[in-house]
């Protein structure tokens, strides 16, 4: 007799082969198709005023973020923290993937105010209703060469990203902003010149790193909220990257392993100020920095590439 359960039988089935998506532009803006099949609704979401939006250029710190606000919003509380899983407490907003996993937008409807909602539009292709409401919004920067490293191990687990093929080819597809989401110099350009006419907290990447507690202390200040120091401490504490990589609720092992490849790369992987070094021959080197003084000429925006 056969006595195994219906729940066993199905996590004895194989998970479906995922079809890498294809790069579209969206008004010059390269993103993945399965987003697009969405993007009305996106552009029509009516934002409340209590929303809070976190936006980054992918893989510039957006994780840790969402961790630290959620943490300043729950007093430093972990085990209100741990209520959900990272993407179902902070939805992503763009994110579609048909039939298979809920929409940003089918998890934002569950939520109720004040929601905190994260984003990797870059600033042109945001939905009106954030500027018309008045919304605060924090956007986070990481420096491009991090980044550039960054995102390309990420595209090599992450199945609904397009296959990045070698490290020579990204790289040159990076500088020319044929990667999700566009170029970089654009996306973080786009939110700094912003800064100045909405509430938009600017924070970067290599600033947390340097100095979390300093950055936790200016997030909470932005959000208006005052927390004893016991609480504060909590807060660095919990959302140090060996605590995030060890906790299921921020580390995003959630995610089913036909989407996320962790064989090939972790999710979080090391969350290093510097690690391009590792990576970047002395002509990529010379050909990003070329790149950046060109397209960045002008700009009072600056970044550390090391600590």
């Amino acid at each position: 007799m056969n006595t195994m359960s219906s729940c066993e039988e199905a996590a004895q089935d194989p998970l479906p082969e995922i079809r890498r998506p294809r790069l579209v532009p969206l008004r010059g803006v390269p993103l993945p198709d399965i987003f697009l099949q969405n993007w009305e609704a996106v552009e029509k979401f009516q934002a409340k005023p209590t929303d809070l939006l976190i936006a980054t250029y992918p893989k510039a710190g957006t994780t840790w973020m969402q961790e630290i606000v959620d943490f300043i919003l729950h007093d430093g509380d972990p085990v209100r923290c741990r209520r959900a899983d990272m993407q179902s407490r902070i939805p992503f907003l763009e994110f579609a993937y048909s039939g298979h996993m809920p929409s940003g937008l089918d998890l934002l409807a569950k939520l109720a105010s004040p929601r905190v909602i994260k984003t990797h539009l870059p600033f042109q292709l945001l939905p009106k209703s954030f500027l018309e409401q008045k919304c605060k919004m924090i956007y986070c920067a990481r420096n491009g060469k991090d980044n550039l490293v960054s995102f390309y191990h990420f595209d090599l687990m992450n199945k609904l990203q397009p296959d990045p093929g070698s490290w020579e080819g990204y790289f040159q597809r990076y500088l020319h902003g044929n990667v999700s989401y566009g170029l970089w110099h654009d996306h973080v350009k786009g939110w700094w010149e912003s800064k100045e006419r909405f509430p938009i907290l600017y924070i970067f990447y290599e600033d947390m790193k340097e100095d979390p507690r300093r950055e936790i202390l200016k997030v909470m200040t932005f959000l208006r909220k005052e927390l004893p120091d016991a609480a504060v401490d909590n807060i660095v504490h919990h959302t140090s990257f060996q605590s995030m990589k060890g906790n299921p609720m921020s580390n995003y092992s959630t995610v089913p392993a036909n989407i996320f490849d962790t064989s090939v790369s972790s999710f979080m992987r090391k969350g290093e100020v510097g690690d391009w070094k590792n990576y970047f021959t002395v002509a990529q080197d010379e050909a990003f920095e070329d790149d950046y003084q060109r397209r960045t000429r002008g700009s009072a925006l600056r970044f550390r590439t090391v600590l």
